[in-house]
């Protein structure tokens, strides 16, 4: 793996359904390598069409029994979280095969490429990644793209779940995760960083690695209206670096921005640009991804061209349907600034919010308790509707130390309107029922592929409600 040459390998994955994990077991199989795996969402029947896309791009699928791991010569691709009971780890051990993470595999593909663009910071980071891709994609440069969300510009019915792009030049786009400090494998020659904001890790902690990160890059593109993203480029030369910013002082500044329901409209360098997406903070993510496309060499009419053709990604404010005048709208809206910035956007508009916001998990919950509050507080109005059911589990042990309805009282107790309904049909049944015309209902929440499919179901349930009455 040390010179990314993958072709006729033999790879397994546990857990190959996730998001980060699919979008990779489609470029191996893409490059001529050997891909297996199993998954528990498999198993247990969860969104089918997944894994027949995976099938059909060849990727063998095996019950997370142990099965499918037969020999030693099959590289195991599994994260820490993974426990050493599942049968699969089990059976890797007993045969010796060679474990990597799936932030190993992909840094090793990443930095053996001819141009690896990575993409960084606590928010943003998919639709930057989607963003470059289509601007590299239009310009010629057939880039591999590895991305943690489904990019509509290339999703079809041929392949319908469209993360990861499989090109021949040689930019490699990633998105790179700080969560669990893997951000530190990658050697970027382009580096973006977002934003710096609380997530996973303390400030400090994210402060070392970001500063890291795009310090080993050739030229760094940050967000210089992010207080802590500002500080560490100014540890950099000039000449390696390009800032963007809402406002004030930046290399890439836009003017005169339009906000739409579902789309947004500025000025930069002249030239006017409109958005498929909505809301300043997708402005801010252009910015980003033009900064990046600059750097790899792409003309900034070119760039400016293909943003406007950028239609989104799935689940990034994905307008599901519309029924009895109650649009629903699926969004991995999951940590405060996030969740900000999607409240932003859709209160730019009249019209009251009904938002389900489904927990990624309780060890989030107890991390980051305090700011998810402060931010449904301040970001949801007097009649809105906040209902939390309880957070995604699928498996394996786990502290509930801090709960749902832990959020909903602190929630209740600072005076705002909300409810905590432990079942998720529930919680989304209550919503339809107290939606009424020109309402919005939110679906919010991450590491759960089935939210979309939840919110589909709203909107069904909005229609045969009216059709009813």
């Amino acid at each position: 793996m040390q010179d990314g040459n993958i072709a006729g390998q033999s790879f397994f994955f546990v857990g190959v359904g996730g998001s980060g994990m699919m979008p990779l077991a489609m470029i191996l199989a893409g490059r001529g390598a050997s891909v297996a795996g199993s998954d528990r969402g498999l198993d247990q029947g969860r969104v089918p069409a997944k894994f027949a896309d995976l099938e059909a791009k060849g990727v063998r699928l095996f019950p997370q029994d142990g099965s499918g791991i037969v020999s030693p010569d099959q590289i195991v691709v599994a994260s820490a979280a993974v426990e050493a009971t599942v049968a699969d780890i089990v059976a890797a051990n007993r045969l010796g095969c060679r474990r990597m993470s799936r932030a190993e595999l992909n840094a090793a593909l990443f930095n053996a490429s001819g141009l690896p663009i990575g993409v960084a910071g606590t928010s943003g980071k998919s639709t930057v990644t989607g963003m470059i891709a289509r601007i590299l994609h239009d310009a010629g440069l057939d880039p591999t793209v590895m991305n943690g969300a489904v990019m509509k510009d290339f999703a079809g019915a041929d392949r319908p779940f469209a993360s990861a792009l499989v090109g021949a030049g040689d930019p490699y786009v990633s998105e790179v995760d700080e969560s669990d400090g893997s951000i530190a494998l990658y050697a970027p020659r382009v580096a973006v960083l977002n934003n710096v904001s609380l997530d996973h890790k303390t400030l400090e902690e994210l402060n070392v690695l970001f500063g890291d990160f795009i310090a080993k890059a050739g030229h760094a593109i940050v967000n210089a209206g992010n207080p802590d993203a500002a500080a560490l480029a100014m540890r950099l030369p000039r000449d390696r670096v390009t800032t963007f910013a809402l406002n004030g002082e930046a290399d890439l500044t836009p003017t005169d921005i339009v906000e739409e329901p579902f789309a947004v409209s500025f000025t930069l360098r002249d030239a006017r640009m409109r958005l498929n997406v909505p809301g300043k903070h997708n402005v801010a993510n252009a910015l980003a991804a033009i900064g990046a496309a600059l750097a790899a060499g792409v003309p900034f009419d070119a760039a400016g061209a293909a943003i406007a053709r950028y239609t989104g990604l799935k689940r990034r404010f994905d307008l599901i349907g519309e029924a009895g005048g109650v649009a629903v709208i699926d969004d991995f809206g999951h940590n405060p600034d996030k969740i900000a910035a999607t409240l932003a956007t859709l209160h730019a508009f009249a019209g009251r919010l009904l938002v389900l916001f489904q927990p990624h998990g309780y060890g989030p919950l107890k991390s980051m308790r305090k700011e998810l509050v402060d931010t449904f507080a301040q970001g949801l109005r007097a009649d809105d509707l906040l209902v939390l059911p309880d957070p995604v589990y699928q498996g394996g042990t786990v502290n509930r130390e801090v709960t749902s309805g832990d959020i909903v009282n602190d929630f209740l107790i600072g005076g705002g309107n909300a409810r905590h309904i432990p079942e998720r049909a529930a919680a989304a049944a209550h919503l339809v029922a107290n939606a009424r015309p020109g309402d919005r209902i939110v679906v919010m929440g991450a590491r759960d592929d089935t939210l979309p499919l939840l919110a589909a179901d709203m909107v069904a349930q909005l229609g045969a409600r009216d059709s009813v009455a």
